[in-house]
């Protein structure tokens, strides 16, 4: 972020309540005007003091003290009412700013590479969405009516200071003076970026919290709770210990500002002795009483100012985050689209990275591969090979760095994505579904399907016996009142999705894996039902999954090391040969564990 970008943040903040900003200026300028009126009645009071003073004992005698009492209570009321009128003016538009920051986010987040959701969790973004726009919304709504009212309230204050003994308002100056200078160490420096720092380590803490309890069913059935508590115990030390080292850091600023600001009786009692000598001056007693009542609020205004600073500092990292969800760069859109000519799909020379790096050896190196239309392929080999990335390019998850992916002749950057992802359906080993009802979920893979549509589909992906079993059947909601679905189970609901979208191309990626032996063989006959006449690539793990493909490519360290149908690959005494082998055994060993 350029340096007057940074400097500009307040206005950029502010830009996201529209028209409704005008709100907050309205608010801020209330905000001032409340200030003032609350500090017009200590003048009155200090008249009503005068005017007793001047007259005594005879307080009898004292003149229009009705009509100072009345302009203190009026001036109080109306910077009540002043103040009321202005925070409803900034919830206005806090509100406002909040709905359209969500929305921006939102709508950005759209359109992003499905590529970015993999690096960051649907969780870590709800949190980043709703904890950053809730700070901001809070500074806007609260803060910002605060802050107005400690910018224009010390200078009020000061005019008020020199308006009745400038001796006596110069000695309370400089507790203010002091006052600043302690402030200054706490936000400046190191301690800057404390807030953010604070926030991470809070972050940190309380996710870790949230893994240790998720995870003491398996913890306590496997004895492991000590070491699945070490995470968590890590992240409780490391914040208490820059909690900690923040707190002895600010220690001696942080006391001498609370001495300072608590000290003006410190300094005004005794200069108030020295000053009036043996003769007592009404005048002088007056104005000292005067000094009395009013510096007190001195106090109140400035743990204001110190706490909107700190606000100020959460929200403006609160913008940071969404600013850096917004950031993001979605995929370009190809300026004159083309259309598929067919469903194949042809890999040219691939080199691929996650990130930008110099490093010589690549996430994908040198990728060549030819699917014809209505083939079936699968993409085998060793984890962490790059099958999944191979995968997750032909829908444009990202973009290659290096060579080209054509889909039907055409390169799939010269595809719109709304073209792209009509051609492909994916089914994913980890499934989602929303809390929602089965037709809901179901219904998703194609805009204004009939409810007969989404039974068929469910039908084909062999969900009959899911559907017998549930409450409400396709209606019931999955989630509610103690509704839920086995891994399996989800399998097959995502499945009839695909099977409802009737895409020509399907991506399975390890759509097995977490399946049951009873859920794997109704997902091998629901993947049946979906991909005939399509084109198909899996990713699979289990090799007899992929025996009968029309071609098998072998992938390892990001490169196709071998390809050919099962047979030929066996056949050859490679990779695919060995993985084979060690297959088989796996299934002797567990047919003999199980006969023993």
């Amino acid at each position: 972020m350029s340096e007057s970008k940074s400097k500009n943040k307040f206005i950029r903040l502010l830009s996201y309540s529209g028209k409704y900003k005008y709100l907050s200026i309205l608010g801020m300028i209330f905000s001032a005007l409340s200030a003032i009126s609350l500090l017009i009645p200590f003048v009155y009071i200090w008249n009503v003091v005068n005017a007793l003073l001047t007259v005594a004992p005879e307080f009898t005698k004292a003149q229009n003290i009705d009509v100072y009492a009345f302009n203190a209570f009026f001036y109080a009321i109306l910077g009540i009412i002043l103040n009321f009128v202005g925070l409803m003016c900034t919830h206005l538009s806090a509100f406002r700013n909040e709905r359209n920051m969500k929305d921006a986010a939102l709508n950005h987040l759209l359109k992003l590479p499905l590529g970015y959701f993999s690096n960051h969790t649907s969780g870590g973004l709800r949190k980043v969405i709703d904890f950053s726009t809730a700070k901001t919304e809070g500074f806007l709504a609260h803060q910002l009516f605060d802050l107005t009212g400690a910018v224009v309230a010390p200078i009020a204050f000061l005019v008020l200071l020199f308006s009745f003994d400038w001796i006596l308002g110069l000695i309370c100056l400089i507790p203010i003076i002091l006052c600043f200078l302690f402030m200054i160490p706490m936000f400046v420096g190191e301690s800057k970026n404390f807030m953010i720092e604070y926030q991470t380590y809070l972050e940190k803490m309380n996710g870790e919290a949230v893994e240790y309890i998720r995870g003491i069913p398996v913890t306590k059935a496997f004895q492991q709770s000590v070491y699945s508590y070490k995470n968590f115990l890590l992240a409780i030390k490391n914040y208490a210990k820059f909690s900690a080292e923040y707190a002895f850091s600010t220690q001696l600023p942080m006391t001498s500002f609370t001495v300072s600001i608590n000290g003006f009786f410190a300094l005004l009692i005794p200069a108030g002795i020295l000053l009036a000598g043996s003769v007592v001056d009404i005048k002088f007693l007056s104005n000292f009483l005067f000094y009395v009542i009013f510096t007190p609020i001195c106090a109140v205004m400035m743990n204001k100012i110190m706490m909107v600073s700190q606000d100020w500092m959460l929200a403006s990292n609160a913008l940071d985050n969404i600013e850096a969800i917004l950031n993001e760069k979605p995929l370009a859109e190809p300026t004159n689209p083309q259309k598929p000519k067919n469903h194949s799909i042809e890999f040219e020379g691939v080199y691929f990275d996650y990130d930008e790096s110099e490093n010589d050896e690549h996430i994908l190196n040198d990728v060549n591969l030819k699917i014809n239309e209505n083939d079936s392929v699968a993409l085998v080999g060793p984890s962490g090979g790059g099958k999944t990335t191979i995968a997750s390019l032909i829908p444009r998850f990202w973009d290659v760095g290096e060579g080209s992916i054509k889909l039907g002749d055409v390169d799939v950057r010269d595809i719109s994505t709304k073209e792209l992802m009509e051609n492909i359906s994916f089914v994913f080993q980890n499934t989602t579904l929303f809390k929602d009802s089965i037709f809901n979920n179901v219904a998703i893979g194609r805009k204004g399907a009939s409810r007969s549509e989404v039974l068929n589909a469910l039908d084909l992906a062999q969900c009959g016996d899911i559907i017998d079993e549930l409450p409400d059947g396709i209606d019931t909601v999955i989630g509610s009142e103690g509704t839920y679905l086995s891994g399996g189970q989800q399998q097959r609901i995502a499945l009839a999705r695909a099977i409802l979208k009737d895409a020509p191309i399907i991506i399975l990626d390890e759509a097995t894996a977490l399946a049951d032996p009873e859920n794997e063989y109704l997902i091998q006959k629901a993947i049946s039902e979906i991909t005939k006449n399509k084109t198909v690539i899996m990713i699979a793990h289990r090799l007899s999954t992929v025996r009968n493909v029309d071609k098998i490519y072998v992938v390892d360290n990001g490169r196709i090391v071998e390809e050919g149908n099962h047979d030929v690959l066996v056949e050859k005494d490679g990779l695919y040969s060995r993985m084979w082998d060690e297959f088989n055994q796996s299934i002797q060993w567990k047919v003999k564990s199980e006969a023993i």
